[in-house]
């Protein structure tokens, strides 16, 4: 309290200045219409600015809670894209549904190496197995490769080891979706046809004839061709749509036909002749 005594004693001659400039603001106010004008209009410009200030730091912190519900909302999107061919699995768990979509974040991406990986927090507690598909809302990720309870490790289409059914869109030209690790923005197509016609700027998407992706998941763009004349094949480059450096929210495809198709395609294959 003396303190405080001791303030006031000390600063009395400014603490009496700014007392009667508030008092003389306030009369001046008062008695003017144009002053009282001004003053309200500046305070409800400066209560306008906190209140937006104040607005904007709570979406900022309710951004995470935003973001998972996108999340949610496109898992439930894609669950139903993937099933729109069957007409009784338009409703997510449906016993007839061929693929299963779960979201998760990425937590670890390399993209610098020749051997690259990502990994999820998604695992086996959460239905994750291996050779299930990634992708993010751009288009195709990678391939899961190992999983404990709580977390998988995706191999990453930037990988030497990468080998994906891939088609130039709205054809039935498929070919091979490899890496030549000369760029994390770019991938190459192989096993196309030197009779098939290219374009610079031709959607490359996933083929049919894979048991891991849907058909028609985006890839990237071809950015240049060039013809193998000894293999009668093209060297295509193609330019991803995702941004390998910047992959944050992933959704991992499970095909719920895949065990019956490998199991019938070994019994081919294992028939003696």
């Amino acid at each position: 309290m003396q303190q405080i005594i001791n303030f006031i004693i000390r600063f009395k001659t400014t603490l009496l200045f700014f007392l009667l400039l508030l008092i003389s603001l306030f009369l001046t106010v008062q008695s003017h219409t144009y002053h009282r004008s001004i003053f309200f209009n500046s305070s409800n410009r400066i209560s306008g600015s906190l209140y937006k200030t104040s607005n904007d730091i709570s979406k900022y912190f309710k951004l995470n809670s935003e973001n998972d519900d996108l999340l949610e909302h496109n898992q439930e999107l894609l669950n139903k894209l993937f099933n729109a061919s069957r007409a009784d699995t338009m409703e997510l768990d449906t016993a007839g549904a061929r693929y299963r979509v779960t979201a998760a974040k990425v937590i670890k991406n390399s993209f610098g190496n020749r051997k690259n990986y990502i990994t999820i927090d998604r695992g086996t507690e959460q239905g994750i197995r291996q050779d299930m598909g990634v992708i993010t809302a751009k288009g195709i990720l990678g391939i899961v490769e190992a999983c404990s309870k709580n977390y998988s490790v995706v191999q990453s289409i930037l990988n030497t080891n990468s080998n994906i059914n891939a088609k130039i869109k709205n054809t039935n030209n498929f070919g091979s979706l490899t890496w030549d690790a000369r760029g994390f923005d770019r991938v190459q197509l192989e096993d196309i046809p030197r009779l098939v016609q290219l374009m610079v700027g031709d959607t490359i998407v996933t083929g049919a004839m894979s048991s891991i992706f849907p058909e028609d998941i985006p890839i990237g763009v071809i950015s240049k061709f060039d013809l193998n004349v000894s293999k009668s094949f093209y060297q295509i480059d193609v330019d991803l749509f995702n941004d390998m450096t910047n992959i944050k929210n992933v959704y991992i495809i499970e095909n719920m036909d895949r065990p019956e198709i490998l199991e019938l395609q070994s019994t081919v294959e294992n028939d003696p002749e």
